[in-house]
């Protein structure tokens, strides 16, 4: 059975896409840590980031050095952080948040809840600095 993530990249399910090529997919994260908190996802489905061959592998990195950028520019902070946990979803993906401590990354922190229209706002602003 498909990913939650697959299903997005086919379509089935909608996400607040901030970057898409042929190989990975970028969307906000629904229940984000911050305001500008982005998934990057191979388009691929495979569970382990450690199992994605080259040179997807590779591009993955350097398209989340990209995305990084655009999310910076969008939302001043100290740092974009990045994170791998892989656990809650079996597709491989990054976490990029704007921070300005680590408290910022904990995963334990109350997650925001935004309206569709703020989701669509922040993808928006994201998109355009890229």
């Amino acid at each position: 059975m498909a990913s939650l993530f697959t299903r997005i990249v086919n379509k089935e399910i909608p996400c607040y896409k901030v970057f898409e090529d042929e190989n990975y997919l970028a969307f906000l994260d629904i229940f984000p840590l911050v305001k500008g908190h982005t998934l990057l996802i191979p388009k691929i489905e495979i569970d382990d980031i450690f199992d994605i061959h080259e040179p997807i592998f590779s591009g993955l990195w350097q398209t989340s050095k990209t995305l990084a950028s655009g999310i910076k520019k969008s939302f001043p902070c100290q740092k974009v952080g990045i994170t791998v946990i892989g656990l809650e979803v079996p597709h491989a993906h990054i976490h990029l948040i704007p921070i300005h401590s680590m408290s910022d990354m904990n995963f334990a922190n109350p997650k925001l809840q935004l309206s569709k229209k703020e989701f669509e706002e922040i993808a928006e602003r994201i998109k355009n600095n890229l």
